[in-house]
């Protein structure tokens, strides 16, 4: 059954612009600059590497925003491990037979490389209509925005109402394969929704997509080691912790929302 689904996957800085925050602990100005001009980012792929010029916006463990840096500067290690905290988010679109989209990361992506996880994983910009907290609508926009760059699925195929905001997950991580230069730590937020749409990935940053049913997912996360497939950190603590039980229950997902707290 695994390699079933596995091979019916469908191929395909921080400078002085940028804000310092809560009140100069993580960094210093002249830190920052040396970061933007160090070169960290040559030899990658050039469109990643562009990307990594956006604006995350950083958080605390609250939640509440404290500020924005690149997104380079986030994902490095050096500043994650001084306790630099962004806002992130994590899609699950199933279709109206229940099977979850997930998809297989490309091989350009700097952090996490043809890894398999959920449908979209990404980050609401420091930009105006994605920093609106109200009913998450800030991280659902955003949620929008990648399901398109990604996935090639147009915004109206996912209406911002039929997003559910469940939760969030705090979350660290090293990157693989290890390099010792960057990583993750997110304040994730979790989407869920159901709606049928076309998908026409951009392969620089998908390289394969499915559809699978619980079963299915269950037996490739429980055999990933052996078989030598790699999962992302943060898919596979939401599979542990919450999306089995909350997948069993779509007709009336609302019920399973708990957005007053996270899971660490």
């Amino acid at each position: 059954m695994l390699r079933s689904i596995y091979n019916h996957f469908h191929p395909l800085a921080c400078g002085n612009k940028y804000s310092l925050f809560q009140r100069g602990v993580f960094c210093t100005a002249r830190k920052l600059q040396r970061m933007s001009s160090d070169d960290i980012l040559n030899g990658l792929d050039e469109i990643q590497a562009k990307l990594m010029q956006e604006e995350c916006i950083l958080v605390d463990k609250d939640d509440n925003n404290i500020g924005f840096a690149s997104k380079k500067t986030c994902h490095l290690l050096e500043n994650i491990n001084k306790g630099m905290l962004h806002r992130a988010f994590s899609v699950f679109l199933f279709n109206t037979k229940g099977e979850l989209l997930i998809q297989q990361r490309a091989s350009e992506k700097i952090t996490f490389p043809d890894h398999f996880t959920n449908t979209c994983c990404s980050h609401p910009l420091n930009i105006p209509n994605e920093l609106d907290e109200n009913e998450a609508i800030g991280v659902k926009r955003a949620a929008q925005r990648k399901l398109k760059h990604e996935l090639g699925i147009e915004p109206e195929q996912v209406p911002l109402q039929d997003f559910h905001f469940l939760t969030r997950m705090l979350y660290k991580a090293e990157n693989i394969p290890k390099d010792n230069k960057w990583g993750e730590y997110e304040m994730d937020y979790i989407l869920f929704i159901q709606r049928d749409v076309d998908v026409a990935i951009n392969p620089n940053e998908v390289k394969s997509y499915n559809y699978v049913s619980s079963q299915e997912l269950k037996k490739l996360i429980d055999t990933a080691d052996s078989q030598g497939i790699l999962l992302t950190p943060w898919f596979k603590l939401i599979a542990e912790s919450f999306l089995y039980q909350w997948w069993n229950k779509l007709d009336h997902i609302e019920t399973q929302a708990d957005r007053e707290s996270y899971t660490e």
